[in-house]
């Protein structure tokens, strides 16, 4: 039974039209359950101590390693081809299992050798469990390369709302029954749980796996290069912990960790759903080079819109948001969310290009770009731990655009969009980020002595309005094309 979701002959506006549902459905649906997972995280943060994060993020590193071979690059392979066969689908299904049954036993066994790294006993008992999550994935990813093929991301979004529910529910359950660290275990391990039975029932993915993988070898090649990327991701996302992890001891290390979720809030949480839309239209018009260059100035333009207030805005009121979102406790953070905060637009940027990469046919292009930045970060990294944490929020200011001026370099002529054309797309948002910022600094100097809550009714509204202002006097055309994506009428 073939499986032809893409039909490539379709009308121009009924791609556009799939897209704007697409990002309206996973953006919006991803706001409402962030806003349902930072309301319980927020909480959480307030209830566990800076150890108990930095003895999770220990485990994070090993999980995140393991992570990067789950399988999901065998999933891109399937929603890049143009036509996917049943027999395709089981085969896929079969991968997934026997890959993420390995991933877990392998973590299972390694987790005394991680807790030896860290000279933290605990992380042992922590992964074992953690292991778990893996045989979740085959279920999730299956049902996603169904649902991402046609393009739905209306069900996917339904399904991550339920399960970020249960998950926060979860984290708040265990915070509040004083499960400590295990908090932090118990509930991605509910969510992803949920997931999976929700993803397989919205995308009616009921079929036994096949475990005969001929025929398969381009399936296997497009997602062992994307595999291979991601091994490179991750000593570019967690060379940081596995490195700090044996210099700092949990207390500070949990003020690290939480110093970047907090500014990696928008990037890691915003950004991922949106590539995902990005790859499914890219592939769609993946023959078209004037289309996809197109198409990626105006995502990263579009992004940028949202990203750059949130991090200028963040460097600019450090102070009052640690006090009032995560607590007096945790104020020595603060200078590290400042230096943190000016690395994120360009680690926004950089992500942005591999799912045009890929869609193009060129996921060898992102491997090698991966390998740059996984030489760059660690060794950055490195340096900047002699100096303490202060180094490494330094280490990520140094070399981050650097490293997105070479992924640049290297894609951009693959999607046929030049480094300037590019620069006027964005410049904008980033002019208009830059001016707010600088207001909200002055205004927050004249202040008078108040709390850090009434600070932030003055800053934030002062922001907004700035920001607003200088796009309506020098970027009309880009508020009429967001309000004309939202009105869905082409601009």
């Amino acid at each position: 039974m073939a499986t032809n979701a893409n039909q490539p002959n379709q009308p121009p506006e009924s791609l556009r039209d799939q897209v704007r549902s697409a990002v309206l459905w996973r953006s919006g649906a991803q706001i409402v359950g962030q806003i349902i997972t930072w309301s319980s995280t927020f909480l959480v943060i307030r209830v566990l101590d800076p150890q108990d994060y930095g003895l999770f993020a220990m485990t994070q590193v090993v999980l995140t390693l393991l992570d990067m071979l789950n399988g999901y690059g065998l999933s891109s392979a399937l929603i890049q081809q143009k036509d996917a066969s049943r027999r395709q689908f089981r085969q896929l299904f079969g991968m997934l299992l026997l890959l993420n049954g390995g991933i877990a036993a392998v973590q299972f066994v390694m987790a005394p050798l991680a807790a030896s790294y860290f000279q933290q006993p605990m992380v042992a008992d922590l992964l074992r469990v953690q292991a778990l999550i893996f045989l979740t994935t085959p279920f999730i990813a299956l049902a996603y390369t169904q649902l991402a093929r046609r393009m739905d991301f209306r069900k996917q979004a339904q399904v991550n709302l339920v399960s970020s529910l249960a998950g926060a529910l979860t984290a708040l359950a265990g915070a509040y029954n004083g499960l400590g660290v295990w908090t932090l275990v118990f509930a991605p391990m509910v969510l992803f749980g949920v997931r999976a039975v929700g993803m397989t029932w919205m995308a009616r993915t009921w079929m036994w796996p096949s475990f005969d993988f001929r025929g398969a070898g381009n399936i296997a090649k497009f997602g062992g290069l994307m595999a291979a990327g991601q091994i490179f991701w991750f000593l570019q996302s967690q060379a940081d912990v596995l490195i700090a992890g044996r210099s700092l001891d949990p207390h500070w290390l949990g003020i690290y960790t939480t110093s970047l979720f907090l500014t990696q809030i928008f990037v890691a949480k915003f950004v991922p759903p949106l590539n995902d839309v990005a790859f499914s239209a890219y592939s769609r018009i993946q023959s078209d080079e004037g289309a996809v260059a197109g198409a990626f100035a105006k995502s990263a333009r579009i992004i940028l819109l949202a990203a750059m207030p949130f991090y200028c805005g963040l460097a600019a009121t450090a102070e009052p948001v640690v006090g009032v979102v995560l607590g007096e406790k945790w104020l020595e953070a603060v200078p590290f969310v400042r230096l943190l905060a000016l690395a994120m637009p360009f680690m926004t940027l950089q992500i942005l290009f591999a799912p045009a990469a890929n869609a193009r046919g060129y996921p060898g292009v992102s491997l090698r770009t991966n390998a740059i930045g996984a030489a760059i970060l660690p060794i950055s990294f490195v340096v900047g731990i002699q100096w303490g944490i202060t180094g490494l929020a330094l280490a990520w200011v140094a070399a981050y655009p650097l490293y997105c001026a070479i992924t640049a370099q290297r894609t951009l002529p693959l999607i046929g969009l030049g480094g300037g054309d590019l620069l006027r797309a964005i410049a904008p948002p980033i002019l208009a980020a830059l001016a707010m910022a600088l207001v909200v600094t002055l205004v927050d100097r004249a202040l008078p002595a108040m709390g850090d809550f009434e600070r932030l009714l003055i800053l934030v509204p002062t922001g907004a309005a700035v920001y607003l202002a200088w796009l309506a006097l020098f970027a009309r055309q880009l508020l009429a094309e967001c309000i004309g994506l939202v009105r869905k009428r082409a601009v």
